[in-house]
């Protein structure tokens, strides 16, 4: 951080704020304190029948691989909300009665994904502007080499094997640093 967003001055201090126990961006000219905070990322994996609904990326980063619709939640929403939107703005499908499937955090990039499941309103969807294409699969169609990201393996992977065993339940993950 260069400068702060408060007051403008360009002398920011990284440092522990008294009463603190991290460090933080401290302007030294009107003493704010600039907390920094994990980006949400909110998805949503659409089911319909017996398989599932996901989009190739038509932007980087993994440019080109399938991924469960996700995306950074916007201000304003709920991660309910966000993953609709997300859904819609990738694969221009509807999806009703959302439940919290997976969380699934990274620490080391600061990002926390809360993917749900959904149904689709009804098999129809498309090719939204962030997506190549779309399409559903069954869990012997995945592409599992071509997942974008390990959240949305984490997400496939444990949707599958609750399916299997009859079972829903909400898994948590993290990804640690390699």
């Amino acid at each position: 951080m260069n400068f702060c967003s408060h007051c403008g001055s360009a002398r920011m201090e990284f440092r522990v704020p008294e009463g603190d126990n991290r460090p933080r961006y401290v302007c030294p000219d009107c003493d704010t304190i600039h907390y920094t905070n994990p980006k949400i990322v909110t998805g949503c994996l659409p089911v319909w029948e017996n398989k599932v609904l996901l989009a190739q990326r038509a932007i980087s980063p993994r440019l080109g691989y399938w991924n469960v619709p996700s995306g950074y939640m916007e201000n304003g929403e709920t991660v309910e909300q966000g993953a609709a939107r997300e859904v819609w703005e990738e694969t221009l499908a509807r999806v009703r009665h959302l439940t919290l499937h997976a969380v699934f955090s990274i620490p080391h990039i600061n990002q926390v994904y809360i993917h749900f499941l959904a149904e689709l309103d009804t098999p129809d969807f498309g090719v939204g502007e962030e997506s190549l294409a779309v399409r559903l699969f069954s869990e012997e169609e995945v592409p599992w080499g071509e997942i974008a990201f390990t959240s949305s393996v984490f997400t496939l992977k444990h949707f599958f094997s609750d399916r299997r065993q009859g079972r829903r339940e909400v898994h948590m993950g993290v990804m640690e640093r390699s």
